[in-house]
Order: structure tokens, then sequence, then C-alpha cells
């Protein structure tokens, strides 16, 4: 293992509990996200980690087996990557790069070939010479990925990486991130609140709620097999199907769905591409609003659910504001999960 962390905790002057006892190992070269909303811990628990932040009483963090809880940021040998990227605007790529390696005092020979080094593996070697300002925030990031680097750190902590870019770039980004991190071979951990960037990037996502890791696992069987309504509806965006359910039957408003095992008890789930628009369909439901996004359609229907509930549709054309529809689901589409206990 590259990182052990065992009861990690977190509680702020004023007993504000940021994070709940967490254990979480990382092993080496894996890429694993820490995902969830904002004041779920995430960059609590990633300071900590840093050294930025100290632990409460009791916690351990282990890099490649050597103790570090009591090192300083300084000592423990990782690298950074901020929303902001934080890089010198009155400093060429080059130097940028190599800023970090001049205060370990390593040799200009030395400095020279690292800073080359990362320069080939990001691709920026026809910007090496330029100052950051003339940079584009592609670039950039690349260059904060390559600062943090050329040490050759232990382990790369990447703090919401691209959320300070725009939505276009985001997407493209975020598939080069993924490639580099790869190409580094080193052991990551990024904090996001976009699950499609977990999910792109991570071999392994962490999902936090409330101060605590909800679920852990590959960006699959996080979507496929939720362990909690929380965790199915952060990661794919589920919506609830409420009504009454008796053993393999749910009872809705629009009508019976059929389920595939006894769901008695428990709370059921749909993600929209499961929900099918079908003449023969047991549901009767209600369009409310209709809207095109290129390879699909988007449609709120009502009528099923007290909620609104969306259906991603595939045809060449699409029912209007107001009509009514019949709709199915398949019963091994219904995710059925036992309810989450209410914070006392």
């Amino acid at each position: 293992m590259t990182l052990q962390l065992t009861n990690i905790a977190k509680t702020f002057p004023g007993g504000t509990r940021a994070l709940l006892p967490t254990d979480l190992e990382i092993a080496k070269g894996e890429i694993v996200s820490l995902l969830g909303p904002s004041g779920c811990g995430k960059s609590t628990l990633l300071r900590i980690i840093a050294g930025l932040e100290t632990p409460d009483p009791g916690a351990k963090i282990v890099f490649d087996g050597d103790d570090v809880t009591r090192q300083s940021v300084e000592t423990r040998k990782i690298g950074m990557v901020f929303q902001s990227y934080a890089l010198f605007p009155n400093m060429s790529v080059r130097g940028n790069i190599g800023y970090g390696l001049k205060m370990q005092k390593l040799s200009r020979a030395e400095i020279d070939a690292r800073v080359e080094e990362v320069i080939a593996l990001c691709r920026l070697e026809q910007y090496a010479n330029r100052a950051i300002t003339a940079l584009s925030g592609g670039q950039r990031q690349r260059v904060a990925l390559a600062r943090a680097m050329a040490p050759r750190p232990r382990v790369l902590l990447l703090d919401e990486p691209l959320s300070a870019l725009d939505a276009a770039l985001r997407g493209q980004l975020r598939d080069e991130l993924a490639m580099l991190l790869r190409q580094f071979g080193i052991t990551a951990i990024f904090v996001t609140h976009d699950q499609d960037e977990a999910m792109a990037i991570a071999d392994r996502v962490a999902v936090m709620s409330q101060g605590e890791v909800a679920q852990i696992g590959t960006p699959e069987a996080l979507y496929r097999n939720p362990a909690t309504p929380f965790v199915a509806q952060f990661v794919g965006d589920a919506m609830r199907l409420e009504g009454r359910t008796e053993g393999k039957t749910l009872h809705l408003a629009g009508g019976v769905l059929p389920l595939a095992s006894d769901a008695t008890g428990l709370e059921a789930f749909v993600r929209a591409e499961d929900v099918r628009l079908d003449d023969k369909g047991p549901l009767n439901a209600r369009v409310e609003t209709v809207t095109f996004l290129g390879t699909h359609y988007r449609i709120s229907l009502s009528g099923v659910t007290p909620g609104t509930l969306y259906a991603l549709h595939t045809g060449l054309s699409a029912p209007k504001p107001g009509d009514a529809v019949r709709v199915a689901i398949a019963p091994e589409a219904v995710i059925s999960l036992p309810a989450e206990q209410k914070a006392a």
C-alpha cells in the first residue's frame, strides 16, 4: 500500500465535527477520488493527508510504510495541484516547474533534467519559455501538474483541479488529466463535487456524506450497486419512486410496477435512462416539459409519483407537453434500498 489512513477524524474548535473516524487504503499507482457535496468533509480529509490540517488524536497516516502523522507538510514528499493552480505569473513555464526543485537545493544538471522530463511528459515543449500569462487554461493545468510532478512526490493531491475552467474546456481536460495521471503512474487523490469528473478519472471513488465515506468502489460498482439512497441519488441522479411495495410489486400513483425481487420495506429508485415511453407500459403519466439535447430528448413526467420523473427519449420525435403517455420501467432497472436513517 502507498497510503494507509487509520482513524482519521477532525473536530474544529467549538465542537464542529468536519470528519468522522475514517479508514482508507490506497494502492500504489491508484487514482482515488473523494466525491461529495460541499461540507461533506472531502477537502478536510485531503488537507489532513497533506499535513495542512492536524487530525484528532488517535489518527495514523502512513506513506509507503513511513508514519508521517506528525510530519510537516514539507517533509511528507507530496505534490499538490490547487483549483487556482497558484502558478507564478512573473516566471516562464520552465521557471515555474523548476522552482520547487531549487528549494530542494538539487544540482543545476539534475534540475534541468527533471524539468525537461516533465515538460516532455506534459507535452509543453513549445510553451517552455512562455510566460504563464500567455497560456490557456488547459496549458496552465498541464504546467501545474508538471510542477507538482517534478520533485517526484510519493502521492499527488488535487483539490477540485478543473472547477475553475468553463464547461466546454472541462470535459476535454478531464480526459487529458486522466491520461496524464496514468502516464505518470503516480498514486493520486483528488477532491471533486462533480460525479462525471470522478467517474471519468478515478480507479475508485469514495463517496462522502456528512463527514464520512458512504461507499467506496469502482465507478461501475457505485453506479450499478449503490449501497444507500444518498449514493444512488448522488452518483447517476437516481430518482425516488414514491409508492408502496408489496413483495414483488410497487404500487405508484400512475399504476403498478413489477419488481425483480421482493422489496417489501425498501425504497425504490430509478435513473432517467431506464424510464421508457412505451404504449404498452404499465404506468400512466403526463408530459410536462420536453427538452431537445441533440442525441436525445429529456422529458419530465408527472402523475407516476408525487415528484417529477424524467425520461431520456432517443426517438426521432417526442410527445408534446400536456400529452398523456404510458411509461415502462424494466423490473431489473429498479434499485431497491433500505431507507436512510435520519440524523438525530
